[in-house]
C-alpha cells in the first residue's frame, strides 16, 4: 500500500518535474514572478547596505531651479553654470566628477557660456561625460569609426579610448550609433554609455556595464569610471543592482544651489577624494526611472548605485540557469518522499508552507553572501504539485468515506455510521477485531404456517413493513444490525464502535421490539393475529469484521457467543418470549428485573446455561 501511494504521488509529480526542466526554453512566462520575489527580497536586505560615503550627488533638485532663475534662467542652463561648478568642485580635489547630463547639441545663442564649460573641462582631466547607444548603423546615415576619427583629426585609437571603447575584433569600418555630447571639445571626451535597460515589466534591475557590436566593446559610464579608478569589474554584460539603504536618497545629497561657485570662497573638504556624480531629481526635467525600490527613482541615484556596486563589488551575483529547475525537481521529490506514507491536504499543505519558510531563509542567508536564488519558480512548481496531490487525496478520502457509509449503511444507524466516517474508519481499519458484544437473535413463530396460507408477494410486504420496524428499534439503541436470515433478525451490541452499556441497549431493544410487533400486529389485522417471535441474547467475546469473498463482504460476527445466542433464542418457543443468558443479566446491572427461568442444556455445550426473562422496572 505505501509504494502503490509513493507510485501514484511520483505519477502526479510528473507534469511538474517535466514543466520545471523545460521551463528555461520558456522563460518570460515565470521571470516575472521570479522577479517580484527577488525584488522583495532585495528591498528587505537594502538596510544592510547604506551608501558608499565617497560618492556624493549635486542635485538639480526643484530648489535649485527656483533659486538660480535670477542667476541662470529656465532650464536649461548656460553651460557656464556647470563650468563655474565643476571648478568650485575641483578646487576640492574630487577622484571623479561624473554627469549624468548629456551636452548634446552646441547653444547656439549662448557660445561664450560653452566655450567657458570647454575650457573648465580642459583643466580638468577627471571628469566623466556620457553617451547613449542607440543603434547598430544600417546605411550611410551613421559614419564609420574610421569617417568619425577622421572627421575629428583624431587616431582611431584615440577615438576609442575617448568614447570608451575596446576593439574585440572589430575595425575601422564598424557603424555605431551613438549619441554624444557635440558640445564637448573631444579633447575632453571621457564617455560611458547611461542606456538604462528595462526588464519586460518594465522595472530596470541591472545596469550594463558594456555593449558588445561589431566587433567593439561599448562600456558603461560607471564601467568606465570605476575601471578608471582601478577598481576591477565582473564577468558579463550587466550586474544586478544591490540596492541600498534610503531607498531613492540613500546617497549623501547637496544642492546644486548650495555649492559655493565664488573663486574666493573657502574649500570646506566636502567633494576632496570622493566621487561627485551631477544631476537631477526635479520631477519637471522628467530624469526618473522605475525600480525595485521606487517607481520614480531618479536616474542619478540608479547612476550613483551601480558605481557604488561595482566599486565596492556588491552587487549580486545571479544562481546559474540549471538552479531553478534543479531546486524545483529537488523540492518536488522531497514532497513526493515526505507525503509517500499517506497524507492529508492539511498535513500537505503544511509540509509545503514548511519548505516555503525554509526556501525564504536559505534566500535571505544567500543573499548575505550577495547571492541572488530563484526562489518563486521552484515554489511555484512545488505548490502546483502539493495542491494536485492534496486535491487528489482528497478525492481519494472522500471516495473512501463515501465507500465506508455505503457500507456501514446497511448494518448501522445513519448517526452512527456518520460517526464512524468522521473518526476515519473503513472496512480495513475494522477488519477483524475480537471483543466482547452482546448478540441479539430474533425469530418469527409459525413463519412456515403463515406463509403457506397468503401469497408470495402479501408475505413479502408483510415481512418487509416488519423487518423495517424492527430494525429501526435496533438502530435506535445503537445496536449493529448483522443479517436476515430467513424470517429471523440477527444484531450485535458493542461493535464497530465500544459501548460499555452494549448489554442494558440490548435488553432495552428486545423489549421495544415486543411492543413494536404488538402495534404491528393491530394494524396487520386479520393475517398479523397469529405473528408471534421469540428472541435471545447473550453477551461474550466474538470476532467481528468484513468476512466474504473477494466479490461479497458482509461486516458480521462469528464465534460461541453467536451461536449460543441463537440456541437461547431457539428456546424461547417452549420457555418465553425473551431469554437472556447470566452473563447478559450480569451486565445489565439493576437497569431491569429479571425472573430466572432455569437452566438448560443447549446444543454444544456441556455445562447447563441458565436463562432469565426481562422486564421493565415498574
Amino acid at each position: 500500500m505505501s509504494r502503490l501511494k509513493a507510485s501514484r504521488k511520483l505519477l502526479l509529480a510528473l507534469p511538474f518535474l517535466a514543466a520545471a526542466l523545460f521551463e528555461p526554453l520558456w522563460p518570460e512566462l515565470l521571470e516575472p514572478l521570479e522577479n517580484r520575489v527577488a525584488d522583495h527580497l532585495v528591498q528587505l536586505h537594502a538596510v544592510r547596505h547604506p551608501a558608499d560615503e565617497d560618492i556624493v550627488i549635486i542635485d538639480i533638485d526643484e530648489s535649485s531651479l527656483a533659486r538660480m532663475a535670477d542667476e541662470a534662467g529656465r532650464w536649461p542652463w548656460p553651460r557656464s553654470v556647470h563650468g563655474d561648478l565643476i571648478a568650485a568642485v575641483a578646487r576640492q580635489r574630487p577622484r571623479a566628477i561624473v554627469f549624468d547630463i548629456q551636452f548634446i547639441d552646441r547653444d547656439r545663442y549662448r557660445p561664450d557660456a560653452d566655450a567657458h564649460f570647454n575650457e573648465v573641462l580642459r583643466a580638468t582631466p577627471n571628469v566623466y561625460l556620457p553617451q547613449q547607444f542607440l543603434a547598430v548603423g544600417e546605411d550611410d546615415s551613421v559614419p564609420t569609426l574610421d569617417r568619425l576619427a577622421g572627421a575629428l583629426g583624431l587616431p582611431l585609437e584615440t577615438l576609442a579610448d575617448r568614447l570608451g571603447l575596446e576593439q574585440l575584433d572589430g575595425d575601422g569600418g564598424a557603424r555605431l550609433s551613438l549619441l554624444l555630447p557635440g558640445a564637448i571639445d573631444p579633447a575632453s571626451w571621457r564617455l560611458g554609455a547611461i542606456n538604462y535597460i528595462e526588464d519586460a515589466d518594465g522595472i530596470g534591475r541591472n545596469y550594463l556595464l558594456h555593449i558588445d557590436t561589431q566587433g567593439w566593446r561599448v562600456r558603461s559610464l560607471p564601467a568606465r569610471v570605476v575601471e578608471a579608478l582601478g577598481g576591477a569589474l565582473p564577468e558579463g554584460d550587466r550586474v544586478r543592482l544591490q540596492w541600498l539603504s534610503g531607498g531613492t536618497r540613500a546617497f549623501h545629497y547637496v544642492s546644486f544651489a548650495d555649492v559655493d561657485r565664488d573663486d574666493a570662497g573657502p574649500v570646506e573638504g566636502e567633494f576632496t577624494d570622493r566621487i561627485i556624480i551631477i544631476g537631477s531629481t526635479a520631477t519637471g526635467l522628467h530624469d526618473l526611472r522605475h525600480t525595485p525600490v521606487a517607481g520614480l527613482h531618479p536616474a542619478v541615484e540608479i547612476l550613483a548605485t551601480a558605481i557604488d556596486n561595482l566599486k565596492n563589488e556588491r552587487y549580486l551575483v545571479l544562481a546559474p540557469a540549471s538552479v531553478a529547475p534543479l531546486l524545483a525537481v529537488m523540492l518536488v521529490l522531497g514532497m513526493v518522499a515526505l507525503l509517500r506514507r499517506g497524507s492529508s491536504p492539511l498535513r500537505s499543505a503544511g509540509l509545503a508552507l514548511a519548505l516555503t519558510v525554509a526556501g525564504y531563509g536559505v534566500a535571505h542567508l544567500a543573499l548575505l553572501e550577495q547571492w541572488l536564488l530563484p526562489l518563486a519558480r521552484p515554489l511555484l512548481f512545488t505548490w502546483g504539485f502539493v495542491v494536485v496531490a492534496a486535491l487528489d487525496d482528497y478525492l481519494v478520502e472522500r471516495r473512501r468515506r463515501q465507500q465506508t457509509a455505503a457500507a456501514f449503511s446497511r448494518f448501522l444507524d445513519p448517526r452512527v455510521v456518520a460517526q464512524l466516517v468522521a473518526g476515519g474508519e473503513t472496512q480495513q481499519t475494522l477488519d477483524g477485531h475480537a471483543g466482547e458484544i452482546t448478540v441479539l437473535f430474533s425469530d418469527i413463530r409459525g413463519f412456515t404456517t403463515l406463509s403457506e396460507k397468503h401469497e408470495p408477494a402479501v408475505i413479502v410486504s408483510l415481512l418487509n413493513d416488519y423487518f423495517s420496524r424492527q430494525v429501526e428499534v435496533i438502530f435506535r439503541h445503537g445496536g449493529t444490525l448483522d443479517k436476515f436470515i430467513g424470517d429471523a433478525i440477527m444484531a450485535f451490541w458493542g461493535a464497530p464502535s465500544p459501548d460499555p452499556r452494549q448489554a442494558e441497549n440490548a435488553v432495552a431493544a428486545a423489549l421495544e421490539m415486543l411492543e413494536v410487533l404488538e402495534t404491528f400486529k393491530r394494524e396487520a389485522g386479520e393475517i398479523g393475529k397469529d405473528f408471534d417471535i421469540g428472541i435471545g441474547l447473550h453477551t461474550g467475546p466474538a470476532i467481528v469484521g468484513f468476512i466474504g469473498s473477494e466479490q461479497r463482504q458482509d461486516y458480521t460476527a462469528i464465534g460461541d457467543s453467536v451461536n449460543l445466542a441463537s440456541r437461547i433464542e431457539g428456546l424461547t418457543k417452549e420457555h418465553g418470549r425473551v431469554l437472556v443468558s447470566a452473563e447478559t443479566r450480569a451486565q445489565c446491572g439493576a437497569a431491569f428485573d429479571f425472573a430466572q427461568c432455569g437452566s438448560y442444556k443447549v446444543k454444544g455445550r456441556q455445562a447447563e446455561v441458565e436463562l432469565f426473562t426481562p422486564r421493565r422496572k415498574s
